[in-house]
């Protein structure tokens, strides 16, 4: 599967100067638009952090679509897998062979980002450097694939084809940082395969493999609440979506058939349970609540419109305010008859 030879093991020497596996950054990692069913691409991303010149750790997860199906731990070094379908068909050699790649790479990574330092008065501990790879295959033999690399959260290389390329706001030095990965043959061919070849070929292993979990249908749950507005005489008002899967779900306040385009949606967040929670927030005049309503649309509906209306959210509250009295009153009556009783009868007996 992977080239062996010295050439292999030359190859995390050119990978050096790159940041690792993977972007939440980059919109493609979080970034789907909202009601839209998405493909399933593999991304891996890496998170390397250098406090100085003699304290870093990698980190490196890998997805597909939404679910994480590996995991690099820094102190471990080794290839985890998340899902029990996440080795695909790859043999425990093949899995041996990528593992040992970056083992390799990593301590070389480790060592140059040190000597970049070094070489070049302008970077300073502390470092924050990531990298996103993977790939998204499609019908037939199809697929696409993308490397990009930050440094301290900017974006400044991606590898294009096969050679790597700066982005043109990229500091200055990075110019002989490119010029030095793209001299380096082996690394080059190495990234090529890796993403040309193993990629689509374990993504296609694991979209057979995991199917059952990647198709997973979870209805969402809704409720309404209110929070305090930073604005005098102004309500804010909360519609909470969660338990939905897959991720993609469109959430807005509604007046009638107007979308309310202050809604402030918040980050799709993951629950323990591997369903997603959003926030939908509305700020507006204590008078204009009236006649607003939150709507949710999510592929597990089946087309249908969730609809929760601010004046059901306000019933809602009451009934149960109703509930909880009935519920004393009813417990608490008997009760008090039997008190009631058995005093008149104890004044009765003092009376005989």
């Amino acid at each position: 599967m992977l080239k062996s030879g010295p050439r292999a093991v030359q190859t995390p020497r050119a990978m050096r100067f790159l940041p690792c596996l993977l972007l939440w950054v980059f919109a493609r990692v979080w970034g789907q638009s909202e009601g839209q069913q998405e493909n399933f691409p593999f991304r891996c991303l890496q998170i390397s952090s250098f406090a100085n010149s003699s304290c870093s750790r990698t980190d490196g997860l890998a997805w597909l679509g939404d679910l994480q199906t590996h995991r690099w731990n820094n102190a471990s070094d080794t290839i985890s897998f998340v899902k029990p379908w996440s080795q695909g068909k790859f043999s425990h050699q093949q899995w041996e062979k990528l593992q040992r790649l970056f083992q390799v790479y990593r301590s070389s990574f480790t060592r140059d980002i040190q000597e970049l330092v070094k070489m070049v008065p302008s970077v300073h501990y502390p470092i924050e450097i990531q990298l996103s790879a993977g790939c998204e295959v499609y019908s037939g033999n199809a697929s696409e694939n993308f490397f990009h690399v930050a440094f301290q959260g900017e974006y400044i290389l991606s590898f294009q084809g096969t050679s790597f390329q700066r982005v043109p706001e990229a500091p200055p030095w990075m110019e002989m940082v490119t010029r030095v990965l793209n001299g380096d043959l082996g690394t080059r061919e190495t990234i090529q395969q890796l993403l040309n070849d193993t990629c689509p070929r374990l993504v296609r292993d694991l979209l057979e493999a995991g199917k059952p979990d990647l198709e997973k249908q979870e209805k969402p749950r809704a409720w309404l609440s209110s929070g305090l507005s930073t604005t005098h005489g102004h309500r804010q008002l909360l519609c909470h979506v969660s338990g939905f899967h897959p991720k993609p779900v469109w959430v807005m306040w509604m007046k009638g058939e107007q979308e309310q385009k202050s809604t402030q949606r918040g980050d799709i967040l993951p629950n323990a349970d591997g369903t997603w929670y959003l926030r939908a927030t509305l700020d507006v005049e204590a008078g204009e609540v009236a006649g607003l309503a939150c709507w949710v649309k999510h592929s597990s509906l089946e087309g249908q419109v969730m609809i929760l209306h601010w004046a059901d959210g306000g019933h809602s509250a009451v009934g149960i305010t109703i509930a909880v009295v009935a519920v004393v009153v009813v417990i608490l009556l008997p009760s008090l008859g039997f008190c009631y009783i058995r005093k008149r009868q104890r004044r009765a007996y003092r009376d005989i």
